[in-house]
């Protein structure tokens, strides 16, 4: 049902930073920046269907991180990737009938996500690519039922 973790969303004190150490060090891909009112955020490709998200904002508290197993902080969510469009259909049905989301899909592009929130209380999304290339990534917009 899921062919792996997509992304995972760091908060950072310095986007530009963040972005030169895992180009550098990583060669990874920047497929995607922008720069909003409230932060700035990039996308970092890491595989075909993964990648980091780090974003910056000014005066967050959780932005720098600390180096103390379990006690770093500054994560602020996960995504899966959903091995096909059917799964992605399916694990949506099935988190809306144990109420962990209302099922509203977001259009981002490159991708579709639905938001759950875990057992934890833990917000999460559920990714469902449709152009593996990434091209396009835009704010989210509801996405229309079919």
């Amino acid at each position: 049902m899921i062919s792996g973790v997509n992304h995972i969303a760091v908060l950072t004190e310095d986007l530009d930073r963040f972005v030169a150490f895992y180009r550098e060090v990583f060669e990874l891909e920047v497929v995607f920046e922008e720069a909003t009112p409230a932060f700035r955020h990039a996308i970092l490709r890491t595989g075909p269907h993964s990648w980091l998200h780090p974003a910056e904002l000014v005066g967050n508290p959780h932005a720098a991180a600390i180096p103390d197993m379990f006690a770093r902080g500054h994560l602020d969510h996960l995504a899966l990737t959903a091995a096909d469009g059917e799964r992605f259909a399916q694990a949506r049905r099935r988190l809306v009938e144990r109420g962990a989301t209302d099922g509203a899909v977001e259009d981002l592009g490159a991708f579709h996500a639905v938001w759950f929130t875990d057992p934890d209380g833990m917000r999460v999304e559920l990714v469902h690519i449709v152009d593996p290339t990434l091209a396009g990534i835009h704010a989210p917009r509801p996405l229309e039922p079919a």
